[in-house]
């Protein structure tokens, strides 16, 4: 099985700068069929190729694109808004680690993380000082895997979004030889070995008959497991319908004048659904869905709304006009800060509230202190003949699952 990140974008722009078409869509990274060989010389292949997959990325076109270097600081929402809209405030990781698990090498992870931490006043995160490591899926510091453009967006979004919601977690990163079942299931088991209390996995395949010998990586005692539900609208994804994680649905959120200061409602592109081959947990009760229901829980994935998030490795041949030159499909990668959306954010904002709640949890918890959560009960993720599947409702339902976090109680 091959296996795609999610991954929604919304890359802003000032008023200068060339005319690009506003709030147009732009498929991302190996979400570009322009970037997808396989798919233009063997297309009949890739149509029967059940297991086959691709990333989710959108690029949202705005009025006009700077570089990094005249774009002077963050966009989108930053660590102080995710930690008032889900009550984390005061919260402290105490050098617990989050492990990141991708495809591909980002070779300027570290030098980007940096950059976002450093413009939110959070404390330096980096390998001198221990907080940071990156591995390859054998858990060795060299060799890397071969970079990519598109993975290494990925990277840095899960990057900052850990570093947004547990400024003192310390975090792995344990980038896979490839986006196929075996090299990121050996980088879960690295991740695991390495002493992380939480593992972010956002990415995800099409389920089949050989997920289930494969389910066994994420069944780990001390250790929870966070899967993205995707970012494809309703639809079911593996390993999010896997029994041994917690599936992690996705949000818009937005400021408002009430008591909590934000409303919420599902965001159209999460995923989720009734498993075809995963078995019911004991602990989910749903009854229009015999085996496993999709998601748990979730939080912010809209891109209208999403992370601000740094990332610069790029293949743009001029600095001055990379922006342009992404935006056009002429060059991969980020040049700055960019709005980033999708269940891949949703996620590490999830594994990282694990960190904070520290209390080894699997998803069975959640269902049982569902009080500690925010009922999202409007929005919709597309049709199903199982109403609450995909649409929000009172009470559990398939895009947000039994809510979003108020506080790390519910973890």
């Amino acid at each position: 099985m091959l296996i795609g990140s999610g991954v929604a974008i919304a890359i802003p722009g000032p008023s200068a700068g060339a005319a690009l078409p506003s709030g147009g869509l732009l498929p991302f990274g190996c979400a570009n069929p322009a970037n997808r060989l396989a798919d233009v010389l063997l297309p009949a292949a890739q149509a029967t190729a059940g297991s086959a997959v691709t990333c989710f990325g959108t690029v949202r076109l705005g009025v006009g694109f700077l570089g990094a270097a005249a774009t002077p600081g963050p966009v989108g929402y930053g660590p102080g808004d995710l930690q008032r809209a889900y009550g984390l405030g005061g919260l402290k990781g105490r050098g617990r680690t989050v492990a990141i698990v991708d495809a591909f090498d980002d070779p300027k992870a570290e030098a980007d993380l940096a950059v976002y931490r450093a413009a939110y006043g959070l404390p330096p995160c980096t390998t001198a000082n221990g907080c940071f490591r990156k591995v390859n899926q054998n858990g060795k510091a060299a060799p890397l895997p071969a970079s990519d453009f598109g993975w290494a967006e990925e990277i840095s979004l899960d990057l900052d979004a850990v570093s947004a919601v547990c400024r003192t977690c310390h975090i792995l990163l344990v980038e896979a030889n490839g986006p196929n079942v075996g090299p990121l299931m050996a980088a879960v088991d690295t991740a695991v070995r390495l002493g992380a209390i939480a593992v972010s996995n956002s990415y995800g395949g099409r389920e089949d008959q050989s997920i289930l010998r494969s389910d066994a990586h994420f069944n780990r005692r001390g250790v929870t497991m966070a899967a993205a539900s995707g970012d494809a609208g309703y639809g079911v994804q593996w390993p999010a319908s896997s029994p041994f994680v917690t599936a992690v649905g996705g949000t818009s959120l937005h400021r408002a004048k009430n008591a909590r200061g934000w409303t919420e409602k599902a965001w159209a592109g999460a995923g989720s659904g009734c498993s075809k081959f995963e078995p019911k947990p004991a602990w989910q009760r749903d009854r229009g869905c015999a085996n496993r229901s999709v998601a748990d829980v979730s939080a912010l994935a809209d891109p209208q709304s999403g992370l601000g998030v740094y990332d610069t490795f790029n293949n743009c041949l001029l600095a001055l006009l990379c922006d342009g030159m992404i935006a056009a499909g002429t060059a991969k990668g980020l040049n700055g800060w960019a709005q980033i959306g999708g269940t891949s954010l949703s996620t590490p904002i999830v594994a990282a509230i694990y960190a904070l709640a520290g209390n080894h949890r699997k998803a069975r918890y959640l269902y049982e202190n569902r009080r500690d959560l925010h009922d999202v009960r409007t929005g919709s993720n597309g049709k199903c003949s199982v109403m609450y599947l995909c649409t929000a409702r009172v009470g559990y339902d398939g895009p947000t699952g039994l809510g979003t976090p108020r506080g790390a109680g519910a973890f």
